[in-house]
């Protein structure tokens, strides 16, 4: 899910693809987009963007045309004023610039640009949980960013240390927006990873030691700066931990950066990371740690150690399917049966034999011994004075005399 750096990112995309776009005409929404209707049509306009936290707002603003005449809405003339729309992103949610012949799946709401060669701007969302309101502001209930608004955060933060929502697990205040707007899961299992916090401790307890903590008036900006990062507090890596993610770029906004995913994943020290425990919180949220959950862990829940589901899908990319094994199992089966199975031919068993030798030699890489033993022995018996050729049968009356005369040597 985007988090506070990808809802940045993603306004400062905007503002940077947007520079120099005039856009004309009326905001499309998707036919499946349950969202509301942007009732907003203007000649000419511009898009500028922000962001605050998980939310990021667009702002259209009417420009006067090339002639110089006033844009016109709704069929009306006159310059209408700037409308706001406030994106919160959901799980999937972004922003893509794209040709008019190839806008992308899932583009739920179009901007598009005056002029040739046309384009849009559209927010994407293909798992479609993000939303926008039209003429909405921030929301009322989110506390200060923690990337734009530091100060005010922190401020935010240990005014209300007396508040019940602290009573609960550190790992589930987090992702209290009203407190902590922008952290999301992967930031909270870093945070609280890198400063070797169990998730299940009290929240109160563990940020009380940010209250004793108050740089004093006396330090310049500098030393204060200074102390934040080479001894940080969990408050202090609430913001320093996004702003590191931020400077990473990539992850779908930054184009002159195509390492972003790579570097993002190689800044990741817990979360998603083999070897890790994972918990899931009261709200089934996972939470990423190592070490002791804390004496606040759910009752009977028990730590599994995780496995990267980067790591595990390459692994199964290199395993073969089953139905190769089983195409490979059939061949190999196969090839053993040619081997085993050789016709008689029609000049009788002597010519069988000689095949049997043959057969033996074909299977000296997985019998060597055996078929080395066959072929010496036939060798032998072809040798020996006197032997009988296998191909022609004995005569069935010589065979009784014989018998008859030893018979009669025995009664003797």
């Amino acid at each position: 899910m985007p988090e506070g750096p990808e809802l940045h990112m993603a306004s400062s995309f905007v503002n940077r693809v947007c520079c120099g776009l005039v856009f004309s005409g009326s905001v499309e929404k998707s036919a499946v987009s349950k969202n509301m209707e942007v009732p907003f049509q203007c000649d000419a306009y511009i898009i500028s963007a922000q962001s605050r936290g998980k939310e990021v707002k667009l702002t259209l603003t009417p420009v006067k045309q090339e002639d110089g005449s006033p844009s016109a809405t709704d069929g009306e003339a006159g310059s209408p004023g700037p409308l706001d729309i406030t994106f919160r992103f959901g799980m999937s949610g972004s922003f893509q610039l794209a040709a008019v012949e190839e806008i992308p799946k899932h583009a739920h709401l179009r901007f598009l640009t005056s002029g040739c060669p046309r384009q849009v701007l559209c927010f994407v969302d293909p798992r479609r949980f993000g939303s926008w309101a039209v003429n909405g502001s921030w929301q009322p209930d989110r506390g200060p960013c923690v990337l734009l608004e530091y100060e005010m955060f922190r401020q935010n933060v240990l005014s209300h240390l007396s508040d019940n929502a602290f009573n609960k697990p550190i790992c589930e205040v987090l992702l209290n927006q009203r407190y902590f707007n922008g952290i999301g899961n992967y930031l909270r299992a870093e945070i609280l990873h890198r400063l070797k916090v169990p998730p299940f401790e009290r929240a109160r307890t563990v940020l009380e030691a940010s209250l004793h903590k108050e740089p004093t008036a006396e330090l310049t900006l500098s030393k204060k700066v200074k102390v934040k990062l080479e001894n940080p507090d969990i408050l202090e890596l609430c913001h320093l931990l996004p702003m590191e993610v931020i400077n990473l770029g990539g992850k779908g906004y930054n184009s002159d950066r195509t390492d972003g995913s790579s570097a993002f994943a190689a800044w990741l020290r817990c979360y998603d990371v083999s070897g890790m425990q994972t918990l899931r919180d009261a709200n089934g949220r996972t939470i990423w740690f190592q070490g002791s959950p804390g004496p606040m862990a759910p009752k009977g829940s028990r730590t599994t150690k995780a496995k990267s589901q980067r790591k595990t899908k390459l692994e199964e990319d290199k395993k073969p399917s089953v139905a190769t094994e089983g195409l490979a199992a059939k061949k190999r089966k196969g090839k053993v049966e040619q081997q085993r199975s050789h016709a008689v031919p029609e000049d009788g068993p002597q010519r069988n034999a000689q095949n049997t030798e043959a057969a033996a030699g074909e299977q000296e890489d997985e019998r060597p011994e055996q078929a080395q033993e066959t072929r010496r022995r036939s060798e032998r018996n072809r040798r020996k004075p006197g032997a009988k050729s296998l191909s022609m049968p004995e005569n069935p009356a010589e065979s009784g005399r014989r018998k008859t005369r030893a018979v009669k040597s025995r009664n003797k």
